[in-house]
């Protein structure tokens, strides 16, 4: 396919710049070898090629989180297969420029908090600074031993109407993409190698090495392995993705503001052993969240005290609280004279022209002309709006005429550009959207680092004016291309010095709140499953019934939809008053217990908690894990809503949950360490195992039934059990309730029988880490011990013995009572031992928030 048959339907009238075509429809010669490349592909390949990336993506897990969206969270991650080419002679200048604008906003950032002399100089108005909220007086005059104090920087760019780069918004509070820059480059490397072919691209490990060593280099009084950790919002957080992905890439633990605590001016990790003192956090938490003992005080997400622990230079935050007032528009219209205050010198970059409407002069001449301009606040940390005065009606630009007239410190205007197109691959053809660059630099030593390339954004739509994510937008890998050196090798891997890694080797240095948030998997993991085969059993011998007319048949089932109920504790269910109007339409009931996530216990909520644990673990689990996982939630959520009362339907639906739950339970156990914290993730599923084992039995055995009752109860709870076959080759005999008992509860040998289970979690506890006594004296270990003897010191005919005409078996009873109780009470104790969080700390005085 020749080149030029690829833009036959391109443009239908050229009127903005674009990166591949000039003016004259001749094609930019840096696009040439990518172009060639795709017409050697053809369209057809193409579309494949990308149909590839998107479920590369999908499998592997890359999302982000889009706000109060409709579909939930984590939406899929978009790629286009066509990547942003700018050539190196020109990106040297960009690099030149963003250096410079980096070590700039390093010296107002240290200006603020210190000397204020851009102020005292009427350089700035004290308004663009005081008024933004990103401006944190709590943070003034703090010293930082690291060699800057704005570690790292990011920058939108986009390119102009004059060719060059222009400067749309700096980031400088938590700036994201860096990760989604690298899945992008790795993703199109996997399933598009041939597009690299004859074009050397420079890679991204050089800066990542650098950003690594940056952290190492933070830490206080030069310590040679220093503890670092990632602190994120959690799961919730737009790019949580990202969170996990730099901690798994990186090799540091990913943490949330309660797995840190503030101690004598120190901060530490919550680990399962105790403390461990960290010396730098990487923090993707807004600065005003970062501490409620001093900044906002009803924030869960940051760690009381630790800003004070900065203070005293005893912890590394990058960047430090209180960065975000750069991410200022109002800084714009000044930036070329603190360019010239400080470094004596023009910006190298171009800015939009705009104008702070807090003068009178210029706030005027924008209320003059406002239909012409965007109009913006100064700072978007409540993601205020943003007006394009072009599309508002004369009643809309009136009312935010009185907006700005009311506060006009408050707003800036900015010229209306219209911004460079670059080719998307869509529906089989190009066309034309518009992107925005986003670049990375990091401090190192007396200079920056820039990533070379970084995160392209592309607007969703072809006439789309505006670029963002949260709008729909999609991504491009960003290539900087350089034609005068050999093709590079893009196998090159990534490795850090063994001297400067984290030493998280030791489930006694797991983090405690992972340690939880594993325990809690294992433990949702094994009730959805029971649920699950349980509730299946129950739907399989609703159809026996049907074509049976044996009264033992529909007496058994009617204690199964009893069952079910206790099972599961979704009241009222089949019990009491409500049994009645129950039993005349059981699948309504049972719909309830499997989609009604309201109802605690129910499969949809045991789903959903399940879920909320795993999305807090992500960085731990494999791709393979994520598959699996996704595939389950997909056919889960795409479930019809008609076919909740399809019998057949449901089955079908629990046999490939079960199916996938089995192979991650199986996953897990090869794709994760003890050290990790498997250990903690084994516990809570067997502890859930055997509290599900126990229920099932206290429902079906204690009460006597007829004995050919009896047996379809027996076959109904060994199916449910998937134990019926292992009965058959143990006992070969007919069904009787003392093998049962022996197979479920007593037998020591078999995995799924109550008293393996209870012995494996005794075992499982004398591994977990000594704290302040022996293992063997702490209250789990006592208890779950107190539970292996009691099984071990009974025996089956004891307890399906009964006395005179009783109708309950209540040795059983008694036994199967005690081994809950004890069960519980040991995982009280671990999680007061192990998990404990309560230590709380809160503002003593409650200031007047400014937030």
């Amino acid at each position: 396919m020749p080149v030029k048959n690829l833009f036959q339907k391109y443009f239908s009238d050229f009127k903005d710049y674009d990166e591949v075509l000039k003016s004259d429809m001749s094609i930019n010669p840096n696009w040439t070898k990518l172009l060639t490349n795709f017409a050697q592909i053809g369209a057809d390949d193409l579309a494949e090629k990308q149909n590839q990336i998107d479920w590369l993506l999908a499998e592997n897990g890359v999302t982000y989180n889009v706000y109060n969206d409709p579909k939930g969270l984590n939406r899929p991650w978009n790629l286009n297969i066509i990547p942003f080419i700018i050539e190196q002679k020109e990106w040297k200048g960009i690099e030149k420029g963003l250096q410079q604008r980096a070590e700039l906003l390093n010296l107002i950032l240290t200006d603020i908090y210190g000397k204020r002399e851009l102020i005292k100089n009427k350089i700035v108005p004290p308004e663009i600074i005081y008024a933004h909220r990103g401006f944190l007086r709590n943070c003034d005059q703090i010293k930082y031993n690291t060699s800057k104090n704005l570690l790292i920087h990011s920058a939108d760019l986009a390119r102009g109407p004059d060719g060059r780069m222009w400067v749309v918004n700096d980031r400088s509070e938590a700036p994201s993409g860096m990760g989604y820059a690298l899945e992008n480059r790795f993703s199109i490397r996997r399933t598009v190698p041939n597009l690299f072919n004859h074009i050397n691209v420079e890679q991204p490990s050089s800066y990542f090495k650098d950003f690594h060593q940056l952290l190492i280099d933070a830490a206080t009084n030069s310590k040679e392995n220093p503890t670092i950790v990632i602190l994120t919002p959690g799961p919730h957080n737009e790019t949580y993705f990202e969170h996990a992905y730099l901690s798994s890439f990186l090799g540091y633990p990913l943490v949330k503001g309660y797995d840190l605590i503030v101690r004598d001016n120190k901060v530490f990790l919550k680990t399962l052993k105790g403390l461990i003192q960290v010396d730098v956090v990487l923090r993707r938490v807004d600065g005003a969240y970062t501490d409620p003992l001093e900044l906002k005080g009803d924030s869960y997400l940051g760690v009381a005290g630790l800003l004070n622990v900065v203070r005293k230079q005893n912890v590394s935050i990058l960047n430090p609280i209180g960065s975000g007032v750069l991410e200022n528009p109002g800084l714009i219209p000044f930036m070329n004279s603190i360019c010239k205050y400080f470094l004596k010198e023009d910006l190298i970059l171009p800015q939009i022209a705009s104008w702070w409407c807090g003068q009178e002069k210029e706030r005027n001449f924008v209320l003059e002309n406002l239909e012409k301009f965007v109009v913006k606040p100064i700072d978007r940390t409540n993601r205020e709006h943003i007006y394009f005065c072009e599309v508002m009606s004369k009643k809309e630009l009136t009312a935010l005429k009185k907006q700005i007239l009311s506060r006009p410190y408050h707003y800036v205007a900015q010229e209306k550009i219209s911004f460079s197109t670059a080719p998307n691959f869509h529906n089989n053809s190009l066309e034309p959207r518009k992107v925005v660059c986003r670049t990375f630099s990091v401090a190192k030593k007396d200079a920056y680092s820039v990533m070379p390339g970084g995160l392209v954004r592309v607007a969703s739509e072809k006439e789309e004016l505006r670029v963002s994510n949260q709008r729909g937008g999609t991504s491009k890998d960003f290539w900087i291309t350089n034609s005068d050196s050999q093709e590079q090798s893009y196998n090159k891997r990534f490795h850090w010095h063994p001297s400067t890694s984290n030493s998280f080797s030791s489930i006694e240095n797991l983090p405690s709140n992972i340690a939880e948030n594993l325990f809690w998997s294992g433990r949702y993991l094994a009730r959805t499953l029971v649920t699950a085969r349980y509730t299946r059993m129950v739907l399989n011998k609703m159809v026996d019934v049907q074509f049976s007319k044996l009264d033992a048949d529909a007496k058994s089932l009617d204690i199964l939809f009893q069952s079910i109920t206790h099972l599961t504790s979704v009241f009222p269910g089949f019990t009491g008053e409500n049994k009645k109007k129950a039993l005349k339409d059981p699948l309504t009931e049972i719909s309830i217990i499997l989609f009604d996530n309201n109802k605690v216990g129910s499969l949809a909520n045991s789903i959903s908690s399940f879920s909320n644990s795993y999305y807090s673990l992500r960085n731990l689990w494999s791709k393979d894990m994520w598959r699996v996982f996704e595939s389950m939630r997909k056919e889960w959520n795409d479930f019809k809503p008609e076919n909740r009362k399809k019998i057949k339907s449901l089955v079908k639906l629990l046999d490939s949950i079960i199916t996938k739950l089995i192979a991650f339970i199986g996953l897990i156990e090869e794709s994760i360490l003890v050290e990790q914290g498997l250990l903690l993730y084994f516990i809570g599923l067997q502890m859930e195992f055997s509290m599900m084992t126990i229920d099932k039995s206290r429902a079906l055995l204690v009460v006597k039934h007829e004995e050919d009752v009896e047996y379809e109860i027996l076959e109904s709870l060994l199916d449910s059990h998937e134990s019926l076959n292992i009965y058959r080759y143990s006992f070969k005999s007919y069904l009787n309730l003392e093998n049962t008992i022996n197979l479920i509860l007593l037998d020591k040998s078999y995995a799924r029988s109550l008293k393996y289970q209870l012995n494996r979690i005794k075992k499982d506890i004398s591994k977990l880490p000594e704290k302040n006594i022996p293992i063997e004296l702490t209250n789990s270990y006592l208890q779950i011990s107190k539970a292996c003897d009691l099984i071990e010191n009974t025996n089956s005919l004891k307890l399906v013995s009964t006395r005179n005409e009783q109708y309950t078996r209540a040795n059983l009873d008694t036994l199967l009572a005690d081994l809950s109780s004890l069960i519980h009470d040991t995982t009280v104790s671990i999680t007061d031992t192990y998990f404990n969080h309560s230590d709380q700390q809160r503002q003593l005085v409650h200031q007047k928030d400014t937030w």
